[in-house]
């Protein structure tokens, strides 16, 4: 699952792509538009107290692609390698400036919600040239043969060219899950769910600051539209903690009043906008985090560890991973009755813990 990390110029996305991946990138890339992918670990405490009852030979946390492609902009989004990468992904994150620097000249006044909305306009127009090119087509098909797919299409279509003439973008549509289906082609980019990141200033009450700073700016409302959220952090203080050891670095955070980095705020909030759970496997070998869409079924977890599992599948033995902890071992939550066994279509929830048990 990819994330791409858009924004106006001089936001600091390039500088928050390089802390999230850690990335090594050249100061000055050779082209502009060059897109870099790079992976995040996902920070995941549950994971990580299971290992410390299990002292497990290897540890492995589940990741979130991000790609860094350059400043968007109406010019960008006609370039076909620019708008090739951005269709790609499966949800936006726009960072959006709200600090002062002098080292990094402004381009225009700060304003949050300005910015928001000129990017989404981007976004739309992008889209509604996309549409009116395909409504054409259609037109000139239905006039030589009406079949009842293509005249779906062209309704579907046009009912989503009248959204965004309402200036609002896809991803607030009410569609059926045949309409996504049916849409999924065209990789729409108003359609994929956005997270904004505020990019703070550093301050002596930063942990305050980040607290407040979605309601502070007034995003408040725009973070709770369909398949939308909201996050701030303060991209120069990611950049010191980056460079720290894990006792400085908790050391730092507590100075400002956080328990956390912004980073794993915003990672977590790019697996919910993703709508990625995570469920866990533990053993002496290894305890690791598989991630699997929302409401996936038990077989369907299994095929994300091997598809032999889900082919092959039986039952899964399953506990909430804190039950796992308070038991102290897996004999002992089978003796209290905590861990259970459960079928093919269990619904697996967030923090199961999940032993498959398989023919194959």
């Amino acid at each position: 699952m990819k994330t791409g990390i858009i924004g106006l110029p001089q936001v600091g996305k390039t500088s928050l792509f390089r802390i999230l991946t850690k990335a090594h990138l050249s100061a000055q890339a050779s082209n502009p538009r060059e897109a870099h992918i790079g992976v995040a670990k996902v920070p995941d405490d549950r994971l990580d107290r299971l290992a410390a009852l299990y002292n497990p030979k290897k540890l492995t946390h589940t990741s979130v692609e991000y790609v860094d492609v350059g400043a968007i902009g109406q010019d960008a989004l006609k370039e076909t390698a620019y708008i090739g990468h951005l269709r790609q992904v499966d949800a936006l994150a726009h960072v959006v400036r709200v600090f002062e620097d002098p080292a990094v000249p402004l381009v225009a006044e700060i304003d949050p919600l300005r910015d928001i909305k000129n990017v989404e306009f981007d976004l739309m127009v992008s889209d509604l040239g996309q549409i009116e090119k395909r409504l054409e087509r259609l037109e000139k098909d239905l006039k030589k043969m009406k079949t009842p797919e293509l005249e779906k299409e062209f309704e579907l279509l046009k009912r989503a060219n009248a959204h965004l003439g309402s200036e609002k973008p896809l991803r607030e549509m009410e569609m059926t899950p045949e309409d996504k289906k049916r849409l999924r082609g065209f990789m729409f980019l108003s359609e994929k769910p956005i997270f904004y990141v505020l990019n703070i200033g550093e301050s002596t009450e930063l942990g305050k600051e980040l607290d407040e700073a979605v309601s502070k700016f007034n995003l408040t409302e725009i973070a709770a539209r369909p398949n939308a959220a909201a996050t701030a952090i303060c991209g120069k203080v990611e950049a010191d903690l980056a460079e720290m050891s894990d006792a400085d670095a908790a050391e730092f955070l507590s100075s400002y009043g956080l328990k956390e980095s912004g980073l794993v705020r915003l990672i977590r909030t790019t697996y919910k906008l993703l709508g990625l759970i995570s469920f866990f496997t533990a053993g002496e070998d290894e305890c690791r985090a598989w991630q699997v869409p929302a409401r996936s079924r038990a077989q369907e977890a299994a095929g994300a560890i091997h598809s032999d599992l889900e082919k092959h599948f039986i039952r899964a033995e399953t506990i909430r991973w804190d039950q796992l902890l308070e038991a102290g071992s897996e004999a002992n939550a089978r003796a209290k009755g905590t861990l259970r066994l459960e079928g093919k279509d269990y619904i697996v929830q967030d923090g199961d813990v999940m032993h498959i048990r398989h023919s194959g």
